[in-house]
């Protein structure tokens, strides 16, 4: 049943206390390199050929024009690149059960954790608070959301009503090669459960069912899947700690089990395992 573990193409989490790059804006450019700024009254000093200068006119050495160079403008700072390792570690933390549910972390702490300013935080956090996996508590940071079993039970409803069509329909029409190619999604969700790593399980995860979906061509669809499928993966429920690798090989074994299916064109089979992947139940 897949309910346990957290895109696909999202940046990599770092670890805690590792520094994030692009934070700190650069300097300015010298004086000098940038182009000079050409005003109406600096265009029409300009020499026109045969026009005759202060030095001919007799009146000595023409002074040469003074010219300011603009300073460029200063480079952007990287902030939504700090946000993105950010928001990936806050996920991962989530996922692998680093931030409890129903603890309230505050963005400074969490801030010292990461090496970074606050601000970074907070937008990482805020986006959480979006997709429901936090809760925003005034005057004091963000409490890790609890989520109960009927609304896991409800979000893997959802996950079959959306994805089983669509996996029959590409069952039909997307040739075995293609299947084939993406085996190597589906075995490193096997590699990541045998090592009982939830977090990057949860990763590999999306991954291997973002690209089955991808493979509709309709990226309004894999973008409303992946986020209920991020939905499911967290706060982890409680009560789910023992037995979890063993959850994650059944479920990586799933995968397996659905290319061969979806290769082989077996419609009621690729049924079965989609809701039996999703609900724990072949009804």
């Amino acid at each position: 049943m897949e309910q346990t573990g957290a895109r696909a193409g999202e940046p990599s989490a770092p670890s805690a206390g590792e520094p994030l790059t692009g934070e700190s804006p650069a300097g300015e450019p010298p004086v000098g390199e940038s182009p000079v700024a050409e005003s109406p009254a600096g265009a029409a000093r300009a020499r026109v050929p045969g026009q005759a200068t202060g030095e001919s006119r007799g009146r000595g050495p023409a002074r040469p024009e003074r010219t300011h160079a603009v300073p460029g403008p200063r480079r952007p700072v990287r902030r939504s690149s700090v946000r993105g390792q950010i928001l990936a570690a806050l996920r991962h933390a989530l996922v692998g059960g680093e931030l409890a549910p129903g603890e309230v972390y505050s963005a400074p702490a969490l801030a010292e954790r990461f090496g970074v300013s606050a601000t970074p935080v907070r937008e990482a956090m805020q986006q959480l608070a979006v997709e429901g996996a936090v809760e925003v508590v005034p005057n004091r940071g963000f409490r890790i959301t609890e989520r109960s079993t009927r609304e896991l039970a409800e979000l893997a409803e959802v996950r079959a009503l959306l994805e089983v069509p669509v996996m029959l329909r590409l069952a039909r029409t997307v040739p075995a090669e293609r299947w084939a190619a993406l085996r190597p999604l589906a075995e490193a969700t096997a590699t990541a459960a045998a090592g009982g790593d939830l977090a990057h399980y949860a990763e590999s995860d999306r991954a291997f069912h973002g690209a089955v979906l991808s493979l509709s061509g309709n990226q309004q669809l894999v973008q409303v899947a992946d986020d209920l499928h991020r939905r499911s993966q967290w706060p982890l429920v409680s009560g789910l700690v023992a037995g979890r690798r063993a959850d994650l090989l059944a479920d990586a074994a799933e995968h397996m089990a659905l290319l061969e299916a979806l290769t082989a064109q077996e419609l009621d089979v690729v049924a079965s395992l989609v809701k039996e992947h999703f609900t724990g139940s072949e009804s």
